[in-house]
């Protein structure tokens, strides 16, 4: 057996760093690209952020008054018109430069005292009011209970493991677990939380939470139904809560009222004490806080065309930073480890601006091939909204869909029609009655059954294969299945739920 060597030649696709760089910027959202932008800035000393066209005025405005400071100096020193009184007298304050000595937060009456700087004051985030949490407002009322220190130990232990909701869904034993306290301490202790505000807090399952409420009421829970006993104990409210609330939920009165040997009326007064009680205590402490989403293009109409523009603003704008660049043109770069260096990071800021800008001329093909297929849904609305697959943006603008796909994932657009996602207009199709070779949006005909339920009768409210036969009349082919799947995803309850009783 014999050694030899042989070459052979071959080509291989292979994910370099700087295209791994290139697809990973793609897909970022916007607050994640401003983030991964100003790390590249840290990182790199070569990389140099644009100012805005602001600030470069201010900064020209600013020269330009220095160099005439010394011109309006010189003329002052060489005028021989003046007396040297007229020289020698000071100049005088004008009303800003009077506020810059003494600050500018003066104010009416205090003119006896020596006021204070700006900079005394606390900031807006530290005078914005916090919301007070659930856990905050349980402790708040623990410290002031009469429990003793080892029962509010155990209380600090029982609160913490509260859930958003109020819920206690994790048992006793394993909250005492590893402590000296034990699951019986631990039930006292939760017997009095139970009594704290909001009402409910501390329950380990709907019912408790439910039952809870109703012996806070003060009052008859059956209120003017006399052929009940004023105590809960064996109420119609306390038989609907413990064992048939799956049945108050499809609104199965009649079941509920044969379970419990009461008529039907009994039910339906029972209910409305029940519809008026919270099964989430603590979903007025939950902190809601409403994020704005700034869209990564806007599509507006101009000279009867739509046209995409790119938001860049607030992304900082990067160039090679001109110290440097001169520094490196002059071969004054310092040894050849420094030289190694600069260079490195010069590859890598080239590669990152350039990174943008291909990024960004991506955006706007996507979002314009989107808005040529769209066009009609710009003009009138969601009805007209048509079905699309991101294989047909591809083969039109020339991609592959793997990067349709990363450029259209957390990216928004603003239009007439409203703040949308990019993945908002692929969707898939239905085929029309009337023209089968013509398909109907899914989003469309989710709008449509979303209509058709809103404007419904309660009493009578429609069931699946009633919705489907309506829009078969509107030359929609689509199967009770179908709508059922469709009412799901937009959170509509079937028709014994949405059914009403006056």
């Amino acid at each position: 057996m014999k050694l030899r060597l042989d070459l052979k030649l071959s080509q291989k696709l292979i994910m370099t760093p700087q295209l791994q760089q290139a697809i990973k910027l793609l897909q970022l959202s916007r607050l994640e690209l401003q983030q991964s932008l100003a790390q590249h800035l840290l990182d790199n000393p070569l990389l140099d952020e644009v100012q805005t066209e602001v600030e470069e005025g201010e900064a020209t405005a600013t020269d330009e008054k220095v160099e005439e400071a010394p011109a309006a100096s010189t003329q002052e020193t060489t005028d021989e018109t003046g007396t040297p009184e007229e020289r020698e007298s000071p100049e005088e304050f004008s009303a800003s430069g009077w506020e810059e000595y003494f600050g500018s937060d003066r104010r009416a009456g205090d003119s006896e005292y020596p006021s204070s700087s700006q900079d005394e004051f606390p900031s807006y985030e530290q005078t914005v009011a916090k919301a007070t949490s659930l856990e905050e407002h349980l402790l708040w009322q623990l410290c002031l209970s009469g429990l003793s220190e080892r029962e509010k130990a155990i209380g600090r232990l029982i609160i913490g493991n509260l859930d958003d909701d109020g819920y206690l869904r994790i048992p006793l034993a394993e909250v005492v677990s590893g402590t000296e306290f034990t699951e019986a301490d631990a039930e006292s202790v939760l017997k009095d939380i139970q009594t704290f505000d909001p009402t409910g807090v501390g329950a380990r399952d709907l019912p408790e939470c439910l039952l809870l409420q109703l012996g806070h009421l003060g009052r008859n829970p059956m209120g003017s139904l006399g052929s009940r006993p004023g105590a809960l104990k064996g109420s119609v409210v306390e038989g609907i809560v413990l064992h048939h609330l799956k049945d108050l939920e499809k609104k199965q009165y009649a079941k509920i009222a044969k379970a419990l040997n009461v008529t039907v009326e009994e039910v339906f007064q029972a209910t409305k004490i029940i519809e008026d009680l919270e099964p989430k205590p603590g979903r007025p402490f939950t902190n809601t806080q409403n994020y704005v989403i700034v869209p990564d293009v806007f599509v507006v109409k101009n000279e009867g065309e739509w046209v995409v523009l790119l938001n860049d603003d607030g992304l900082p704008r990067m160039r090679i930073s001109p110290y440097y660049k001169q520094l490196m043109a002059s071969g004054q770069g310092g040894t050849a480890e420094t030289k190694a260096y600069m260079d490195e990071k010069l590859r890598a800021a080239q590669w990152v601006i350039r990174s943008i800008e291909q990024r960004n001329k991506t955006i706007v093909k996507v979002v314009s091939s989107i808005v040529k297929f769209q066009e009609q849904f710009f003009e009138h609305g969601v009805q007209y909204l048509k079905p699309l697959v991101l294989k047909q943006v591809a083969e039109d603008i020339g991609m592959h869909e793997s990067t349709i796909s990363r450029v259209t994932a957390n990216k928004y657009m603003y239009c007439p029609q409203g703040m949308l996602e990019l993945k908002f207009f692929f969707n898939a199709g239905l085929q029309r009655v009337d023209q089968p070779s013509d398909m109907l949006s899914s989003v469309t005909v989710r709008e449509m059954i979303r209509k058709m339920v809103s404007e419904e009768d309660p009493r009578r409210p429609l069931k699946d294969e009633e919705i489907a036969a309506r829009l078969r009349t509107q030359q929609v082919l689509i199967a009770r299945r179908t709508v059922a799947k469709y009412r799901a995803e937009e959170n509509i309850p079937s028709a014994s739920q949405r059914k009403r009783f006056f």
